[in-house]
């Protein structure tokens, strides 16, 4: 193509952009001038009007949208200003989701279920069901006891079976002590899984599951393949074998509306047990005179039972009423047996008369659809599939009429209230310029601990075009605290807390734990020194490594063989389950990814290539 057709062709592009929106500000302004009309149509003229009646050729309104308009104008709460006095007094479709099940819930899966529909929360707004056709689907059940070897690979079996059977897609961590799931799918094919589930071995193991679903979401937020993952701990705390705590232990399961009451409570403590990433984005803030927050600021959940036995935290808890949620309900299962262990077998826990220990039945998800408005909640919900974060449903109505009111797009249909106002603002900061943020977006990890980092747009955008690079010393918030600058700071910190509290194991309870593999002389030598970065211009991230020894290779060893990783995904063999030596890892950097290839790619660790 020469010169002067690519320039005809920019031409012709620029043109037909500035046509379209030319266009689109005419269907606005027309869309608004129907409303307009709605909301002041005269009455029409009788037929005994004067003499110089004439008809009025403007839009009189249908039956529909005179319930429309007198719904929308219905008289609310107001201050003395005349500005509505709370969200809770807004009439919107998302405030009425609860967590309750429909009849097809009922009728095809039975037992316990709770759903809705995420079309509730768009407003003014049909999207085309075609488009919006995905169900979420989160549950987990813990099995105790423990299934043996040959009852594990019958589940593991039915599960991916099932799964693909009814075209499933999305992560299921399996382990012999039970199931954790995040899955997508149709809404018929969701609910027909559950139910294989549920009738699995006669309602067994999953009679008494709790199935959460989010109905008629995008398509583009459905997982693409199903992965089934053989892992020690459905949620890995480092509490497997001998160190599990019973489930039996677990604290008191309350419903969102119980637990909502608990928080304003006095001499009472809510322990926040995720991990500070999601924390920071948004998080319970009961009243003043209520229960006070505790954030452990931790990086993954194994730091949780350390964190549990430090003396400070000790104190925190001493004489008080111990609330915990996080954000399914799974985490809080073996957090709160863990502390209710403790406070029967440990004398110095024994000791801090705690008055209770309680937990959210169904977490933060659930407790949104009981509490639409929010309640005590602020800001946005960390999650773990394709929506990455999300508002309490009405919260969530209101910031995406605001953002198409910002866009040009629309007005907010309806005032919103001072309360409201605040709970929309971000709770979050951009790591890089500390402006009011709460996307994590991209796949830039905290250089030092590789944790996700929370990067505005523009810091991300100033950084893919090479304008303000986001060099090693934009860390997380939690590092840049606790003065962390490099891995092995944080590697060497967890070795020795670990092993404090082995120690104290040992000694309590007389567990037995399995000696750490050491390595030698030969394993040594042929571990090759650091090379040169291999060259990375599309800055990726995301590694496949294969031909590890599948028998001396595991987490601790392949994290010290390639420092970096963030995450590790073990490549299992669909029909024995077992791991041979494949992995795909995330590391923390383009550069870590670049040091790694130009390191091992061809040269021989452990005697292998």
């Amino acid at each position: 193509m020469s010169i002067d057709e690519e320039e005809e062709t920019k031409r012709m592009k620029k043109a037909k952009r500035k046509e379209k929106k030319k266009e689109d500000k005419k269907k606005h302004k027309k869309r608004k001038r129907d409303e307009e009309s709605l909301e002041e149509v005269p009455p029409v003229p009788s037929s005994s009007s004067s003499a110089d009646n004439k008809k009025d050729h403007r839009h009189a309104p249908s039956s529909d949208e005179k319930k429309r308009h007198k719904k929308k104008h219905k008289k609310k709460k107001h201050d003395k200003d005349g500005t509505i006095k709370d969200v809770a007094d807004l009439e919107l479709p998302s405030k009425h989701i609860k967590a309750a099940p429909n009849t097809d819930d009922v009728k095809i899966v039975g037992g316990r279920i709770v759903s809705f529909s995420a079309q509730d929360i768009n407003v003014q707004q049909q999207i085309p069901q075609k488009e919006n056709s995905t169900t979420l689907l989160l549950f987990y059940q813990y099995i105790e006891p423990v299934l043996d070897e040959e009852s594990f690979k019958d589940l593991l079996h039915h599960v991916e079976t099932m799964g693909e059977a009814h075209g499933i897609t999305g992560r299921m961590r399996v382990a012999h002590e039970g199931l954790n799931c995040t899955l997508t799918g149709s809404y018929e094919d969701v609910r027909s899984w559950c139910k294989s589930l549920r009738d699995y071995k006669d309602g067994k193991y999953f009679g008494e599951t709790e199935f959460k679903l989010t109905d008629n979401l995008p398509n583009g937020q459905a997982f693409p393949k199903l992965h089934a993952f053989k892992v020690e701990e459905i949620v890995n705390y480092g509490l497997a074998g001998v160190k599990a705590p019973s489930i039996h232990m677990t604290g008191v399961h309350l419903e969102p509306k119980d637990y909502h009451q608990k928080m304003m409570e006095e001499e009472t403590v809510i322990i926040d047990v995720r991990n500070h990433y999601e924390a920071a984005i948004g998080k319970f803030q009961p009243p003043p005179t209520g229960a006070q927050y505790i954030d452990p600021m931790m990086r993954k959940s194994t730091e949780f039972p350390i964190w549990l036995d430090k003396p400070e935290t000790k104190e925190m808890l001493r004489g008080k009423q111990v609330l915990m949620y996080c954000t399914g309900g799974v985490r809080c299962e073996r957090a709160s047996a863990l502390l209710r262990t403790k406070m029967e077998m440990e004398e110095d826990t024994k000791a801090l008369g705690i008055k209770g220990v309680y937990q959210l039945q169904g977490g933060i998800d659930k407790y949104f659809r009981d509490f639409p408005e929010g309640g005590w909640w602020r800001g946005k919900n960390y999650v773990f599939d394709k929506r990455f974060a999300h508002a309490p449903p009405v919260i969530e109505t209101l910031e995406r009429e605001v953002k198409k009111e910002e866009k040009g797009i629309g007005k907010v249909f309806v005032e919103i209230p001072s309360s409201a106002k605040e709970k929309l603002q971000a709770l979050g900061n951009c790591e890089a310029c500390k402006k009011p943020w709460d996307k994590y977006r991209g796949k830039r990890r905290c250089p030092t601990c590789g944790v996700p980092s929370l990067i505005c747009k523009e810091c991300h955008d100033a950084d893919a075009n090479g304008i303000r690079k986001l060099d090693r010393s934009i860390r997380c918030d939690l590092c840049v605290k606790e003065g962390i600058t490099s891995k092995q700071q944080i590697r060497e910190r967890e070795e020795k807390e670990m092993e404090q509290y082995e120690k104290k194991l040992r000694e309590i309870y007389g567990f037995e734990l399995p000696k750490k593999k050491k390595r030698n002389a030969h394993d040594v030598e042929n571990i090759p020194k650091r090379h040169k970065s291999a060259p990375n211009p599309d800055n990726i991230t995301r590694l496949f490594i294969k031909n590890l020894c599948a028998k001396r290779v595991d987490q601790k060893e392949l994290c010290e063989l390639f420092p970096g990783i963030t995450h590790v995904e073990w490549i299992m063999d669909k029909k024995s389950g077992n791991w041979y030596g494949s992995v795909f890892v995330e590391m923390a950097t383009a550069e870590d990814a670049a040091l790694a290839v130009g390191t091992y790619h061809k040269n021989k660790a452990y005697g292998r290539v």
